[in-house]
């Protein structure tokens, strides 16, 4: 790494920079290492340590709700339970940055407040505030390789309910949870019912008095054991832990296939196979009316998994009360549903989500002109119209996270490689001439996936057009094929402004 001089500071200069410590961006850093040696590369995070999101959520019995086999790099495998807690991903994270001498490549509070790229320079100038002490430090590199996930890690979305002020218990998003606080015997109230309540509530359920979960309308939820009979068996008869890995991650990822083929074409017995999985806890009698009744079909929002039925057996053994109900209005004990009912608790946690942030709320320019992101146009959720030298790693909901992390991971350098291979020092993507009649769309289809965060900001996103280049389609099946066999020399990919493609077709 060299240092240069930048408005008469101190700059570095990198060939990537990555944003983000999280699982994106430790599992890209392996990759960069292990498939483009030669490149020079920082990772910048805000926080004080590794872990992204599993370093933000400290709420009780924070853990996976997707199966650590896929959920884990492809290159290291995982050998506990399928569900894990935070503290078990962070401890398999740490080993990976220990094993591959990552961590000296981090720096840790650093908060990205600018970007800029620059076209006669072909870089990008990275403006960032160390948290220590406030001081303003600037980067160069020649890619900048986002993995800052798709939230606001620092305010969680809270709907601006009537009488917030009169209440007088403990009012507490669980993004930001304080691990302090202390509710055993209390009366938790938990609005929301997506995978952070199904978490919750479980954990809250064996030291508080009592639970309710308040619900605007039910989801669905995955009721199995924690465990992996395929890997249990592999590991008993003696098969090595990277086959263990290989063989359970593809049977997973197999299995995933097929029941979201079948949420599509028989939604119904799905959804009755799923209340079979959750009467194997709690028995035959369990009353799934009213409110274990989602008004969508399965997989249209994520399926949590809940291990063991442990919600459910909750509420079969009387620990929790469930409302299907909207909020009317805060009370001094409690809140009021618009039914009318009086739900008394001494301690409000809300569990209803994130607000989107797009490249983390970054400020972004090209050549002096503000990048506003719903201006440009997604090449497989990954790279945009007029932006050069940047990727955005947006995992899947519908399979796990990390799986796009590796193929992007392969991909980008791939890229990278390339790119060395022509001399070429920008690459950026443009609409074809064949594309140039092409609708111009919202992010993602609404029918097709439509969790509340995405709706409410979907117009702080790039736009899609409706051919699988140019969108991400959330589906993990399909680019396991086509974005390993990208071709880079398509018309899609621009080098240096064309000069090189030109080049190229004239050599």
């Amino acid at each position: 790494m060299g240092n240069a001089q930048v408005d008469g500071n101190e700059c570095t200069h990198v060939d990537v920079l990555i944003a983000g410590a999280g699982i994106s961006g430790i599992g890209s850093a392996y990759h960069l290492q292990q498939q483009s040696p030669d490149k020079s590369y920082l990772i910048l995070d805000m926080k004080d340590s590794f872990g992204g999101t599993w370093e933000t959520h400290k709420y009780p019995g924070v853990r996976s709700d997707s199966d650590l086999y896929t959920f884990g790099y492809r290159f290291k495998p995982w050998v506990g339970a399928p569900i894990a807690s935070a503290d078990e991903i962070l401890k398999y994270m740490g080993e990976v940055i220990d094993e591959n001498g990552i961590d000296e490549h981090i720096r840790y509070g650093h908060k990205i407040v600018r970007c800029s790229w620059a076209s006669d320079a072909n870089a990008w100038t990275v403006e960032a505030t160390r948290t220590s002490d406030g001081a303003r430090l600037t980067y160069t590199c020649n890619f900048l390789w986002m993995c800052q996930g798709y939230y606001d890690h620092e305010k969680p979305y809270v709907p601006d309910w009537p009488g917030m002020d009169n209440y007088k218990g403990q009012f507490i998003h669980a993004q930001l949870w304080d691990p302090g606080i202390d509710y055993t015997g209390k009366r938790v109230l938990v609005i929301g019912s997506g995978a952070t309540a199904a978490t919750v509530i479980p954990a809250f359920a064996e030291k508080a008095e009592h639970v309710t979960m308040l619900q605007r309308s039910p989801t669905y939820f995955y009721c199995a054991e924690n465990q992996n009979e395929l890997a249990d068996r592999l590991r008993e008869v003696g098969i090595d832990e990277p086959t263990v890995h290989r063989c359970v991650r593809a049977q997973i990822n197999h299995d995933h296939w097929v029941i979201q083929q079948r949420c599509l074409t028989e939604p119904d017995v799905v959804f009755e196979e799923l209340k079979d999985m959750v009467r194997q806890y709690v028995g035959e009698e369990f009353e799934f009316e009213p409110h274990f009744i989602p008004k969508y079909r399965p997989w249209q929002q994520r399926l949590a998994f809940c291990p063991e039925g442990d919600v459910f057996k909750a509420a079969a053994e009387g620990k929790l009360s469930v409302y299907t109900d909207t909020l009317e209005t805060f009370t001094e004990k409690g809140v009021r549903t618009a039914s009318g009912d009086e739900i008394e608790a001494d301690i409000v946690v809300a569990c209803t989500g994130f607000n989107l942030s797009v490249m983390g709320g970054i400020p972004f320019e090209v050549d002096g002109k503000a990048v506003d992101w719903h201006d440009t146009v997604t090449y497989r959720g990954m790279m945009f119209t007029g932006v050069p030298n940047l990727v955005w790693v947006f995992g899947y909901f519908r399979a796990s996270w990390t799986l796009r992390v590796d193929m992007l991971g392969d991909l980008v350098c791939k890229l990278l490689n390339h790119m060395d291979s022509l001399g070429a020092k920008r690459v950026e993507v443009a609409l074809r001439e064949e594309d140039k009649d092409m609708p111009i769309l919202p992010w993602i289809e609404e029918e097709n996936f439509n969790p509340n965060y995405l709706m409410r900001d979907i117009d702080k996103l790039p736009q899609r057009g409706n051919k699988p280049e140019w969108r991400h389609n959330q589906d993990y099946w399909s680019e396991r094929d086509e974005i390993p066999a990208t071709d880079l020399d398509g018309p899609e990919f621009l080098y240096d402004g064309e000069r090189t493609k030109k080049a190229l077709k004239t050599a």
